[in-house]
Formats: C-alpha cells, sequence, structure tokens
C-alpha cells in the first residue's frame, strides 16, 4: 500500500506564496513520475505540473513562472512552490504519484490541500 500526504495549503493574499509538500511512503519499488494537480471550485480537475523520475519537468502555462515543482528523490516528497498568487488559483490541489511497486505499477493520490487566494 502507498500513501501520499499533503501539506501546506491555506489562505493567503493575492500576490502572497505557498509552498506545498507531498511525501509518499509504503511499498514502493521507485517512484516515477510525481505530480501536482488542482481542481478549482465547479471545474474539472487539471495538471499544474510534474516531475518524471530522471527530473524532467513540465509545467502548465498558466502557472508558468509562478509556480515551481521540485523533487527530492531520496525523500519521496514533491514540492510546489506558488509565488505571486492569484485569486484564480483558487482550488483544492491534489498530489499524484506513478508508482512502481510489487508485482506492477499504479498511480496514486493524496487527499487534497485546499488554497484560498483572497482578493
Amino acid at each position: 500500500q502507498v500513501r501520499l500526504v499533503e501539506s501546506g495549503g491555506g489562505l493567503v493574499q493575492a500576490g502572497g506564496s505557498l509552498r506545498l509538500s507531498c511525501a509518499a511512503s509504503g511499498s514502493i519499488f521507485s517512484i516515477n513520475a510525481m505530480s501536482w494537480y488542482r481542481q478549482p471550485p465547479g471545474k474539472q480537475r487539471e495538471l499544474v505540473a510534474a516531475v518524471t523520475g530522471v527530473g524532467s519537468i513540465n509545467t502548465a502555462d498558466s502557472v508558468k513562472g509562478r509556480f515551481t515543482i521540485s523533487r527530492d528523490f531520496a525523500k519521496n516528497t514533491v514540492y510546489l512552490q506558488m509565488n505571486s498568487l492569484k485569486p484564480e488559483d483558487t482550488a483544492v490541489y491534489y498530489c499524484n504519484a506513478d508508482v512502481s511497486i510489487p508485482g506492477g505499477r499504479d498511480d496514486y493520490w493524496g487527499q487534497g490541500t485546499r488554497v484560498t487566494v483572497s482578493s
């Protein structure tokens, strides 16, 4: 069993910063990609940023230049540094990991952490 635990969400004023963390634990052989998704109120979940098992990064255009994803491979942890936050960044942010486990490979989600940006 693999568990993803997120932290770092909260309420912040527009222009402020937050740092999200997501730590993976459990029966893990290796973690392939780790990603952050978000789901704004009333909208579908969307990819924010992802980092592969070899460190390649993909960032959504809507957050490029403001958000930075990083990963600590030794700690099985991924971070999302969010700067210059805007009200439209308000969402529940979810961590996702593509994990190789005993017997195969599977996709795991965290419980979500809420980010609210006030104007």
